[in-house]
C-alpha cells in the first residue's frame, strides 16, 4: 500500500459483490484494492471524500457514431468525448460510418485514429466495417486491433457504406468466424421495409408504420442462423422489436453465440409521446409503444438483452426536418444516457447496481475490455460520481454535444454526475472539464502516445 496515491472514499461505492461503503485504493491509474470505509489512508496518498454520493466504474458505451474526420460539422472527438465525460461515460467505441472515410480498411483506421488522437478526453476504441467487397480487409483491420465489425442488413443512409446482401453477410460472417472476430449487426430486413407503407410527412405514426417490427424479427432469424450454421459470435444492434426476444431466447438456449443491446430512447421515450413534425425522436429502428417498451425492460432483468448503449447518432440541426421521411435520423444521448435509464430503472424498482451491470460491466465485456467495466483491485481507476436522487431538467444549452438537438429537453430526470474519473485522475467536475486524457485503445490494450514512441 505504500504505493497509493489516492483513496476514494464513499458510503457507497458499487462494486462486484454489492453496495457498500469503501475505500478504493488508486496507484499509478490502477485500482490496487477495495478496503473496509474506515481504512487508514496510507502515507502520502489524497483522499477524496465522496460522502453519500455513490461510486461506481465508469460507463463503457459501445456505441458512438463520433463522425470524425469527415462530418464533425454533425460532432467530433473533442464533443463527444467532453459530452461522455460530462455523461459519466469513460470509454466509448466509435462506429465505423457517418466519418469520411468509413473505418473498412486499415489506412482508413489509421485516418481515424490520428484525428482522435489529441481529442479524447476518455478512452476511445474503434469498430471496423463489413462492405459488399471488403471481406479482404476484415483480418487486416482485426489484426490492426478494432473490436469488431459493423454490417448493415438494410440501406444505411449514407452511401458510403452499403448494405450486405445475405450472401454477402454470409462471406463476411465466415471470414469473420475464421480468426474469432466479432460481428455487430444493424438487423431490419430491406424487403419488409419496402413492402411497408411509405408516406412522407409530419405524422410520427407514419414513420413507424414505415419501420415495422417484423423488418427487425426477419433480419434477426437470418442472422441467428447463419451464425448457427458458422458457429459465428454475433451480436444484434439496438433492439427495439421485443417480438424478436422469443427467437433470441431459443437460440442462446440451442448454443447460438448471440448478444444484444438495446438503447436509452427505447427504455425511456414511446411512440404515444412524440409529437407530430419532432424529428428529434426520429431513429432507426424506431422508438416503439409503450407495451413494447415494457417488454424490453423484462428482457434486460432476464437477461435476454445484455446491455444498453446510447447508439448516439447527431447530425445538424438543419437535417432535423418536420418530414419523418426526409429528416436525418439519430438520438444525441451521451451526456445524459445513465440519467435516462436510472431515472426509468428506479421509477420501475431497479437498482444502480441494474444499470452499472447493463452499462458499464457487459459493455466492457462485450469489446473484451478486461480491465474496465468494475470497481476491484487490478481494473483501471475510471468512475462516476453520482448523486442518484437528485434531479434536474434537461436544458439542450447545458449540453456538450457539437449539435444540442435532443428528445430529452424540458425532462425532469435523476441522477446528476459530479465527477468523472480516467485511471485515477479528475477529468470532469461541476461542469469543468480537464484537457484530454483519453487514449486510444485496441483489442490487445493500447496504443502508445507520441512521448512513448519517442523513449
Amino acid at each position: 500500500m505504500s504505493d497509493v496515491e489516492l483513496v476514494l472514499r464513499s458510503t457507497r461505492v458499487i462494486t462486484p459483490e454489492g453496495t457498500r461503503p469503501a475505500s478504493v485504493a488508486v496507484a499509478a491509474g490502477k485500482i490496487t484494492a477495495v478496503l473496509p470505509y474506515d481504512a487508514g489512508v496510507p502515507s502520502g496518498a489524497r483522499l477524496e471524500d465522496l460522502g453519500d454520493d455513490v461510486l461506481l466504474p465508469g460507463l463503457v458505451d459501445t456505441h458512438v457514431h463520433v463522425n470524425d474526420p469527415g462530418r464533425t460539422e454533425w460532432e467530433g472527438f473533442w464533443t463527444a468525448t467532453r459530452a461522455a465525460a460530462a455523461g459519466g461515460i469513460t470509454t466509448l467505441v466509435d462506429m465505423p460510418l457517418n466519418s469520411l472515410p468509413p473505418t473498412t480498411t486499415v489506412d482508413h483506421l489509421r485516418v481515424k485514429r490520428k484525428t482522435a488522437a489529441d481529442k479524447a478526453h476518455v478512452d476511445v476504441g474503434f469498430w471496423g466495417g463489413a462492405l459488399p467487397g471488403n471481406t479482404g480487409d476484415l483480418r487486416p483491420l482485426h489484426e490492426a486491433g478494432v473490436f469488431g465489425f459493423k454490417a448493415f442488413l438494410s440501406p444505411s443512409g449514407v452511401d458510403e457504406f452499403p448494405h450486405l446482401e445475405q450472401d454477402q453477410l454470409a462471406r463476411s460472417l465466415a471470414e469473420i468466424a475464421s480468426f474469432g472476430g466479432l460481428l455487430i449487426v444493424h438487423a431490419e430486413d430491406p424487403h419488409h421495409l419496402d413492402a411497408a407503407p411509405q408516406r412522407g410527412g409530419p405524422r410520427y405514426a407514419d414513420f413507424l408504420a414505415s419501420r415495422p417490427r417484423d423488418a427487425e424479427d426477419t433480419a434477426i432469424a437470418r442472422l441467428i442462423n447463419q451464425a448457427r450454421r458458422l458457429d459465428a459470435r454475433v451480436h444484434v444492434l439496438h433492439l427495439s422489436s421485443a417480438d424478436a426476444l422469443p427467437l433470441i431466447a431459443e437460440a442462446r438456449r440451442d448454443g447460438v453465440r448471440i448478444t444484444v443491446e438495446t438503447c436509452p430512447h427505447y427504455l425511456t421515450l414511446t411512440a404515444e409521446e412524440v409529437p407530430d413534425g419532432a424529428s428529434e425522436f426520429k431513429c432507426c429502428p424506431p422508438i416503439r409503444e409503450a407495451a413494447n417498451q415494457d417488454l424490453l425492460w423484462q428482457a434486460l432483468a432476464d437477461g435476454t438483452v445484455d446491455c444498453v448503449v446510447t447508439d448516439h447518432s447527431p447530425s445538424t440541426a438543419d437535417l432535423k426536418t418536420d418530414d419523418f421521411a426526409t429528416a436525418w435520423g439519430g438520438i444525441s444521448g451521451l451526456q445524459l444516457s445513465l440519467a435516462a435509464v436510472w431515472t426509468e430503472a428506479r421509477r420501475r424498482g431497479h437498482g444502480l447496481e441494474d444499470v452499472v451491470r447493463w452499462m458499464s460491466t457487459r459493455t466492457a465485456e462485450l469489446v473484451g475490455l478486461g480491465q474496465k467495466g468494475a470497481i476491484e483491485a487490478g481494473r483501471d481507476a475510471d468512475f462516476a460520481v453520482l448523486a442518484p436522487d437528485a434531479a434536474f431538467t434537461v436544458d439542450p444549452a447545458a449540453l456538450q454535444h457539437r449539435n444540442r438537438v435532443t428528445a430529452y429537453a424540458g425532462r425532469t430526470l435523476h441522477g446528476v454526475v459530479r465527477s468523472t474519473w480516467l485511471r485515477g485522475e479528475r477529468i470532469y467536475s461541476d461542469g469543468e472539464f480537464t484537457g484530454p486524457k483519453g487514449r486510444l485503445l485496441t483489442r490487445a490494450g493500447r496504443l502508445p502516445t507520441d512521448d512513448e514512441r519517442q523513449t
